[in-house]
């Protein structure tokens, strides 16, 4: 049976900062089970624009800054599982953007990424809508 600590995350080439693991591993179990999806192995991969910038380039062929790609392997694997690459920069940069603290950009992001896995998309503009609609429900579930 999986359980939170099937969700990771790592910080890759960017500096440490508070982050408070288990209480993001248990809300990102809660968002799956919500969705009624069994829950698999979730890395958060936590790193700094041009990480990411990078990754956007090799594997996605998009020269741009974005704050979030996501690797979804849940046909693979049969469950909710994925590599979720999020640069911290461009979190910060939209916090302050959207005028939100950080923990609350880093909350919408970190929901976003396990939706596209959950199977949401975000390419048109009621896919969009749905996505962000998601968003503010589960994040009115995570109390900071």
């Amino acid at each position: 049976m999986t359980t939170p600590d099937s969700i990771t995350f790592v910080f890759q080439d960017i500096d440490l900062f508070p982050f408070p693991e288990d209480k993001f591993r248990k809300w990102i179990f809660d968002v799956i089970n919500s969705e009624r999806k069994t829950p698999g192995m979730l890395n958060y991969i936590l790193c700094s624009d041009a990480y990411l910038l990078e990754m956007n380039k090799t594997y996605l062929s998009h020269d741009t800054l974005t704050d979030i790609i996501t690797f979804d392997y849940s046909e693979d694997f049969g469950d909710i599982s994925g590599d979720i690459f999020i640069s911290i920069e461009r979190v910060e940069e939209n916090a302050k953007q959207f005028e939100v603290e950080f923990i609350h950009e880093l909350s919408r992001v970190l929901a976003h990424g396990v939706l596209h896995i959950c199977g949401y998309k975000d390419k048109t503009t009621r896919q969009k809508q749905t996505m962000r609609e998601k968003e503010n429900h589960y994040l009115e579930l995570i109390d900071f």
